[in-house]
């Protein structure tokens, strides 16, 4: 007598399957779930790239009775810049990155620093951290080995440290609170060492609150470079009663990164000579 078969199994295997991916798809397409096609590749970070995924954005600076001076900052991303435009719509001063992690140095580092020196600016360079990839001394000194020195001639920028949310994986790097803290000390430490000067810091408050636990211990020595794409500042890292400069945004005119320093244009120059 033929023996008749069931393929219930197999229909559901095929539909346990269906289910599986069905499932995945949907996990892939939640806010803040890992998608590796969205992963950057490595060294294509920037200041501020963060900024509107985690703070938002809102309007432009208020009209203000302070003085502030106009200022940009660039990477690979801009190419080749159009220095002696900027200079002419009113930007003075200009921060380059020059390195990230052990493992990047940017292309065009050289038309960028040296095309804003030769314009007139007052120009600095900096860092990209990657706390998951080598220690902040070995960071710091990868820096300074590859644009990131200083020199007392009244146009150039303490090094700046740029430390916000990771492009490439866990915003905090991996990092406990006080590991980051340890971590960001170590770079400024050997910077200083070799260079002489305190880094500049450029974070987010949102960032820095996460994954420090709003650490107040390098406001007494490190300038504030904040990133905010909103009207005012607002509530800054704990430590600092001020911020030396603000990212305001990052579609501003000929190059969309545009920043203001909190003071006239001799305050810039003070930072520059130390």
């Amino acid at each position: 007598m033929p023996v008749h078969r069931s393929r219930t199994t197999g229909r559901s295997h095929l539909a346990a399957a269906g289910t599986l991916l069905a499932v995945l798809s949907l996990l892939l397409t939640l806010p803040g779930t890992a998608n590796a096609a969205d992963v950057p590749p490595r060294g294509s970070a920037h200041l501020g790239m963060g900024v509107i995924a985690h703070d938002g954005q809102g309007g432009l600076p208020r009209d203000s009775r302070v003085v502030q001076t106009e200022g940009v900052d660039v990477s690979s991303h801009q190419g080749n810049v159009d220095w002696p435009r900027l200079w002419n719509s009113g930007v003075k001063w200009a921060y380059v990155k020059a390195t990230e992690g052990t493992y990047y140095k940017n292309p065009y580092f050289g038309q960028q620093y040296t095309g804003s020196y030769n314009v007139g600016m007052i120009r600095g360079a900096y860092h990209f951290a990657t706390p998951d990839t080598a220690t902040g001394a070995a960071q710091a000194d990868y820096f300074v080995n590859n644009g990131g020195g200083w020199s007392r001639d009244g146009r150039t920028l303490p090094g700046a440290l740029d430390i916000e949310w990771n492009p490439y994986g866990a915003a905090c790097f991996g990092k406990t609170q006080s590991g980051m803290v340890t971590w960001i000390r170590d770079f400024l430490s050997r910077y200083k060492a070799r260079t002489g000067r305190d880094a500049v810091i450029y974070t987010a408050t949102s960032w820095w609150t996460q994954c420090t636990g709003n650490y107040s211990g390098f406001g007494a020595s490190s300038p504030l470079w904040i990133a905010r794409y909103n009207t005012t500042p607002g509530t800054l890292p704990a430590g600092w009663v001020y911020q030396t400069m603000w990212q305001y945004t990052s579609s501003g005119p000929i190059v969309g990164d545009h920043d203001k320093f909190n003071g006239a244009l001799d305050r810039v120059v003070a930072l520059a000579n130390g």
